[in-house]
């Protein structure tokens, strides 16, 4: 025997299924319209490009973005580049995929992140470069210490230490990158300007203890005619330190960059003369609560100094 299905009944069953077939892509493109911007969302995710983390000066500068992360709500996604120009420009297109709002860089190779801070820049997420400078790309601030303020810090130190004579070896860091040029000139140009020292070497290091050691080593090895270390960060000076001592060399004045702990340590120890202290976790804080004002819609400054100081013997 057959069912019947009364008429108002088969209307009613049909209008359901329009609604129905209505309903699911209309949901689906609210959902796909919904505002990429983490603060909207609810979600809001920053991302963290470090140059290196096998630095202490980066790894204060990392603890202080998420120290700031938990204050403010957000997300912090951190990668590290391990010193690679290729591996960070990956892991930022990996940052780009999970749509962070905004994306804090310190770069290892300042022209070699241009591309791919474009990349971010074309898909509506902001940059915000830390420590070190983008070149060929624009970002919405950088926030970063005067790096050649502080080289020229380092050298009026160094000219009223050796009493105005003297020879000075530099150990610079990694070539290319903003930190390494801007602190080269700033030393340079103040250390000629004063006249009676003269800079002997430069040769890089690449920011690394174990390098600055090495290369310290060969260049003692042709000449031990050396009465100060300009190191263009702490980690170098370091490494410097321990050539110095294996070669018996005393009486050498070693400045660093950077004031980390163990570059603290040395100081007050006396086998270190002064490091120009920066405050790489104030960095990271204000880079935190500068993307929190781009992810709000607020204007921010396309310069942010982080104050500096010489901490000395």
């Amino acid at each position: 025997m057959k069912k019947i299905v009364s008429p108002l009944i088969g209307a009613l069953l049909i209008a359901g299924l329009v609604a129905c077939s209505k309903q699911g892509p209309e949901s689906a493109s609210t959902s796909s319209s919904a505002p990429a911007s983490g603060a909207a969302s609810g979600q809001a995710k920053i991302g963290l490009s470090i140059s290196t983390l096998n630095n202490p000066f980066f790894v204060s500068l990392r603890k202080g973005a998420e120290d700031e992360a938990k204050k403010e709500g957000v997300t912090l996604i951190t990668v590290d580049a391990q010193n690679d120009p290729a591996k960070q420009q990956a892991s930022v297109e990996d940052l780009i995929e999970k749509k962070v709002s905004v994306i804090l860089i310190n770069p290892t190779d300042s022209s070699a992140v241009a591309n791919v801070v474009k990349e971010a820049t074309d898909k509506g997420i902001k940059v915000i470069s830390l420590d070190r400078s983008v070149k060929g790309a624009e970002v919405s601030s950088h926030i970063a210490s005067d790096n050649a303020a502080g080289g020229k810090m380092a050298a009026d130190f160094l000219v009223e230490k050796l009493g105005g004579k003297g020879n000075i070896v530099e150990l610079q860091g990694i070539p290319g990158s903003s930190a390494a040029r801007e602190r080269g000139t700033g030393f340079d140009d103040e250390a000629q300007a004063k006249g009676g020292v003269k800079i002997v070497t430069k040769q890089p290091a690449d920011f690394d203890r174990a390098k600055g050691l090495s290369v310290m080593e060969n260049i003692i090895q042709s000449n031990k005619d050396i009465q100060a270390v300009f190191a263009q960060n702490d980690e170098m000076a370091l490494g410097a330190v321990k050539a110095l001592q294996a070669a018996g060399l005393k009486n050498v004045a070693v400045v660093g960059f950077d004031a980390t702990d163990d570059a603290m340590a040395a100081v007050k120890a006396g086998t270190m003369a002064a490091t120009v202290q920066q405050q790489p976790e104030l960095i990271g804080q204000y880079g935190v609560q500068t993307a929190r004002k781009l992810m709000d819609g607020q204007s921010v400054d396309k310069s942010i100094p982080v104050p500096l100081n010489l901490f000395k013997q």
